[in-house]
């Protein structure tokens, strides 16, 4: 090993879970140990289980995050790192559970005068009625749910209410947003530099689940087409948006622009796709970082 890696010690790239993201997460945890193995890193596949999860951490100096949704993505993982003492990736207890949630995220940057579409929270049958006054087209959202599960777009109320019935069996609370009409981008953030912003064009109605990881007909435009100094003024914004939740180290502010260029923020990734086809080292490839070396810059965030 050289100097570099040693200074990790043992590291353990947690991975799984049991929210419904877990087999997404086993392949970021698996691309991550890869690269760090390569790299002469002292790293360990730890598959949490939540009855053992304490145990399971236990003896490891650092630890990589890949648990994407909850228990890894919304702060419990990290509270209990904190509490142990041992060091992790991405945000902190109070970053992940803000950025988790979309609907005080949402809250978050309105209080800030930050573009977010409006929204309702839809806590029961009643609220349905109150969010027709968002008009159609609407999102329909599971609030603290990843990788676009329980998320639908609907264009009347029947289509309303089969959606939210479908968001609730995933999650207890569940957003009704304004759709915007217009072009999805991503900025990814690494250690408080917003990377080279991505515009995401899909088929589908929407960058859903199965345009993310079961199709092979998304684009992903790397440069994204705007102009360098629009590109810099929407950096700033994402990057704004994404330290007004705490959060911190890496992570991915997704937003659009409707038709007037008005940009609209949509929600933050705290603990992001890592495999080789994911969004960040793609962003991170534009500005000439390999995936071995943007693994080892955020592990190397943890040294602090």
């Amino acid at each position: 090993m050289t100097q570099h890696t040693t200074e990790f010690g043992r590291v353990a790239v947690c991975m799984g879970g049991w929210a419904n993201e877990r087999e997404v997460s086993l392949n970021t945890g698996t691309a991550v140990l890869t690269a760090l193995q390569a790299a002469d890193v002292d790293a360990h596949r730890v598959d949490i289980q939540q009855a053992t999860v304490l145990q399971q951490i236990q003896g490891y100096d650092r630890i990589f995050n890949c648990v994407h949704g909850r228990g890894g993505e919304d702060g419990q993982l990290t509270g209990a790192l904190q509490l142990l003492g041992i060091p992790c990736t991405g945000s902190g207890v109070l970053g992940s559970a803000l950025a988790m949630d979309k609907y005080r995220t949402k809250l978050t940057w309105r209080g800030l005068d930050l573009p977010t579409p409006d929204c309702i929270l839809l806590t029961t049958e009643e609220d349905l009625t109150l969010a027709e006054q968002l008009g159609y087209p609407m999102m329909v959202k599971a609030a603290t749910e990843g990788s676009s599960i329980g998320v639908a777009r609907v264009k009347n109320p029947a289509e309303l209410q089969a959606a939210w019935t479908e968001a609730r069996a995933c999650d207890s609370h569940v957003i009704a947003e304004r759709c915007i009409i217009g072009t999805e981008y991503t900025a990814s953030i690494l250690d408080n530099q917003a990377l080279p912003l991505i515009q995401v064009k899909t088929p589908h109605t929407f960058f859903d689940y199965t345009a993310k990881y079961q199709t092979n007909n998304t684009e992903f435009l790397i440069p994204c087409g705007l102009n360098e100094t629009t590109e810099h003024r929407l950096q700033a914004l994402c990057l704004t948006a994404f330290q007004a939740l705490d959060c911190r180290g890496c992570g991915r502010v997704d937003f659009m622009l409707d038709k007037t260029q008005q940009p609209w923020l949509i929600e933050v990734n705290t603990v992001p796709g890592m495999t080789e086809h994911s969004l960040v080292p793609k962003a991170a490839a534009a500005i000439g970082m390999d995936f071995q070396t943007l693994v080892l810059s955020i592990l190397a965030q943890t040294l602090s």
